[in-house]
């Protein structure tokens, strides 16, 4: 066991339970910065990911606040995307030679986003909503619901962010959910996401259990105890500093 990435599993599920915010985007960047390969890190985390969220979609499962028709959608779009990403990275030779390089970049531009896409939520979040978007039915945005499916499914595939924080914006701006059904249909989508993703990075030997299992036994509690002070905790500020924090790893990155 290492101590040093139990603690930091520990950090990092904190700061999730009290924020809401993805903990990808915190611990890939991390992973990195402690000398662990970029192809190591995305793969260990999507597994880390899937064991996380399992317990997530459990609770919503019994609170039934899971939108499912939603998230077969979001799937149908996603899960082949994400499929075709990590085959692309790993199968064909011009992009498996510079794969580190690949995902290095890929990760800087997709965190920088995230980033941005957390500020816009805690600064500008009522000057959005409503819009007329959210007021139309979802079968009238089936196609636009696979397509957002698609690109993030991508996008998470080959850097193991945004399965949580990326989805959740779109249907926070798209869709109109009650607050406990986003987040749980958000859950559930993103735990079939990074399962699909983690067993075929797993397949190519790109996940290491062990430093899955030490952050896990560091996260784990943390999730649980940030989860309950957050109600004593405002998470907006902390929000904004996380996103600071994150859009300068991206920028580094890059």
């Amino acid at each position: 066991m290492s101590v040093s990435i139990v603690v930091m599993g520990l950090a990092v599920g904190i700061l999730v339970g009290l924020t809401g915010v993805g903990g990808a985007a915190l611990l890939t960047p991390l992973l990195i910065a402690l000398g662990i390969n970029p192809t190591i890190a995305v793969g260990t985390d999507l597994v880390y990911n899937s064991i996380t969220k399992l317990f997530g979609v459990g609770q919503h499962w019994k609170q039934k606040t899971i939108n499912f028709k939603m998230v077969k959608y979001l799937a149908m779009g996603s899960i082949p995307s994400a499929v075709v990403a990590i085959t692309t990275l790993y199968m064909f030779p011009a992009f498996h030679e510079h794969q580190e390089k690949i995902i290095k970049h890929a990760l800087g531009y997709v965190l920088t986003i995230v980033a941005i896409s957390i500020i816009i939520r805690v600064f500008f979040d009522k000057k959005i909503r409503p819009n007329r978007w959210q007021l139309l039915p979802l079968d009238q945005k089936k196609t636009l619901t696979i397509l957002i499916g698609v690109v993030f499914g991508f996008i998470v595939g080959l850097t193991s962010i945004g399965s949580g924080s990326l989805f959740a914006i779109a249907m926070l701006y798209l869709y109109k959910l009650k607050p406990s059904e986003l987040v749980g249909t958000d859950i559930a989508h993103a735990f079939l996401l990074v399962t699909v993703a983690g067993i075929l990075t797993a397949s190519f030997g790109s996940v290491d259990y062990m430093l899955t299992a030490n952050l896990l036994i560091g996260s784990i509690p943390g999730v649980i105890f940030g989860s309950k002070l957050s109600t004593k905790v405002a998470a907006k500020p902390l929000q904004a500093v996380m996103a600071t924090i994150i859009l300068f790893s991206g920028l580094k990155l890059i």
